[in-house]
């Protein structure tokens, strides 16, 4: 069974599965791929690693139901987001996507400025796609990827499954575990709180992640009762409809660690739990590496997301959902179930949300091992293993029976609520947690809206 190997993964007990009521059926999304599978299987097992603790802390264990059709919409919750009645696109850049090459095809990720302004100093053109269509026509796709991998910028050649099988990045993920869990650092057992209304309800999480899986990670711990504080630098960019659609829960503010790393350092000494999606080696250069987060704060939780995984020559390259797709062959194979000379995309940013429940599912792991043994934890989840992770799940032959669900069906899946943005439509957790349900205590807000201390 799926959710078994995923909860075997995280290093929890198989028999969390049977108190999971897992109903629908495949295909819900369009796709030759197992999506659908995936997304019960990772929200399921998140949910149940809640329940898990609620147990812990001396509460009942609970039943919890992930419908499938429930689950494959919520990872499209940024597709179904709603302001003002409206689609909320805010962040989108116009050169970004899929363009033809010399001999094949890549894929830009240019929704930060400065990736946008990188591409295009390296590219010699203008800002519009045509300019950036005419430049690329003329560039061999790996050459093009390897040239802005080495400055820093967001590019994937499009594979297929046999040239993505051979490369050497390839074969590291394979290596890797789905969710990787290691003790840090000593510690003494740091028993859970004595039980309560909600299952994380005084856990203190800081959010240091942007765009959509590690956002989607945090949130699922805010959506479980945790204190989830979410910091950005006032010079970082940001997608302000993803903003909305992952805030829900949490509160933000804005802090320059740089210039303000004494009061971080405070922030850390009170947190149960670091979640970061810096670039490898990043967060350590501006002083807080892991040991030094377990050294001021002994039985620290630290989890990281990456693109690439932590081994390989690719564990540094900066990369997006999208991005990883395409690299690793699944828009080629994706094409080629649908028929499709063009390459094509999953029907959802399904490595994205994967991952940042599997980051969720981590964080709790640890939380319960700290509890049980003691020690500070790690927790790491890569994009790319996650990829790894759904395609050996097979591939569906009906996939593409289904069409893409509208948001008048999928209308009962919805729920309206006021923000700091204004009127937000919002897809509903996917958890249906018998006691304790999942919900946002707060409003998704705009970044910076809260002081950069703990309640």
């Amino acid at each position: 069974m799926i959710l078994d190997d995923v909860l075997k993964a995280a290093g929890l007990p198989v028999w969390l599965a049977d108190h999971a009521i897992l109903p629908g059926r495949e295909p819900v999304l369009p796709s030759s791929f197992r999506v659908d599978a995936v997304a019960q299987a990772s929200i399921a097992a998140s949910a149940l690693a809640a329940a898990a603790i609620h147990r812990a802390r001396g509460g009942p264990m609970q039943p919890v139901t992930v419908p499938m059709r429930d689950a494959a919409i919520a990872f499209r919750g940024e597709r179904h987001l709603r302001l003002e009645g409206s689609p909320a696109r805010e962040g989108w850049d116009s050169i970004a996507g899929l363009y033809r090459t010399a001999d094949g095809w890549v894929r830009l990720h240019t929704n930060f400025p400065h990736h946008r302004a990188g591409i295009l100093k390296l590219l010699g053109t203008e800002g519009t796609r045509e300019a950036v269509a005419a430049a690329l026509a003329t560039r061999p796709s790996v050459a093009f990827e390897t040239e802005a991998t080495a400055a820093g910028l967001c590019v994937a050649a499009c594979r297929s499954q046999a040239e993505w099988f051979a490369h050497p990045q390839s074969e590291a993920i394979a290596a890797q575990p789905l969710v990787i869990l290691e003790r840090i650092g000593p510690a003494p057992r740091k028993p859970l709180p004595a039980v309560a209304h909600r299952p994380l309800a005084g856990m203190r999480v800081l959010d240091l992640t942007r765009v959509i899986a590690g956002p989607v990670g945090a949130r699922t711990l805010a959506l479980h009762g945790a204190d989830v504080l979410h910091i950005t630098s006032p010079h970082l960019p940001s997608i302000p409809a993803l903003v909305m659609e992952t805030g829900q829960g949490k509160r933000c503010a804005e802090l320059d660690l740089k210039t303000q790393a004494g009061q971080f350092a405070g922030l850390v000494g009170g947190a149960d739990a670091v979640i970061q999606s810096y670039r490898a080696g990043a967060l350590a250069g501006l002083g807080f590496s892991d040991e030094k987060l377990a050294e001021l704060n002994p039985g620290i939780v630290v989890a990281h997301l990456s693109a690439y995984g932590v081994e390989g020559p690719w564990a540094g390259k900066r990369g997006f959902d999208s991005l990883v797709q395409t690299a690793t062959g699944m828009n080629a194979e994706e094409a080629a179930a649908a028929g499709e000379t063009t390459p094509r995309a999953l029907p959802c940013q399904a490595l994205d949300h994967a991952s940042g429940y599997l980051l969720a599912l981590g964080v709790m792991a640890a939380w319960l091992r700290r509890a049980e043994e003691g020690g500070s934890w790690r927790v790491r989840i890569s994009l790319a293993r996650t990829g790894h992770w759904l395609r050996g799940l097979g591939r569906l032959a009906d996939g593409f029976q289904v069409p893409e669900p509208t948001q008048a069906e999928v209308a009962d899946l919805l729920e309206t609520q006021d923000s700091g943005f204004g009127r937000l439509v919002l897809v509903k957790p996917a958890e249906h947690m018998a006691l304790t349900p999942a919900h946002a205590a707060l409003p998704s807000m705009p970044l910076g809206s809260h002081s950069a201390v703990w309640l």
